[in-house]
């Protein structure tokens, strides 16, 4: 693909965030991505949760959790949410988490990356 058509498919024309929902965003491409809160958690792509550097992946499986039945009585956990959102530079969202994990740089490259739309997961071989 022409690396100028890959630029711009990561530049986002509008980004919505919702810390109790997740994120939208609309693309320069005319792209849609809906980012749900336990996705974008367990897609972080911090060394820690990648295990870069060589060290045990510590990944998250908060999007399973939300697809799963609710049980009558269920221990009470508290709901994930997103407690700060800061723009880093022109390339990137840092997330601060209810779970205490604040070293997530989301890219805009990296939320391309993992859109969960059919058409992406398609191309992706997701």
């Amino acid at each position: 693909m022409n690396p100028t058509v890959l630029h711009q498919a990561a530049e986002p024309e509008h980004i919505a965030i919702s810390k109790s929902k997740g994120i939208k965003i609309d693309w320069k491409d005319g792209h849609h991505s809906d980012y749900l809160l336990g996705y974008l958690r367990d897609e972080c792509p911090c060394a820690s949760c990648t295990g870069a550097h060589g060290t045990e992946p510590q990944k998250t499986n908060y999007a399973a959790e939300d697809a799963a039945p609710k049980d009558l009585f269920p221990m009470f956990k508290p709901a994930l949410k997103m407690l700060s959102v800061e723009e880093v530079g022109s390339y990137a969202i840092k997330i601060s988490w209810s779970d205490g994990h604040n070293t997530g740089i989301y890219s805009f490259d990296h939320f391309r990356k993992i859109c969960p739309c059919e058409q992406c997961k398609a191309a992706h071989g997701g």
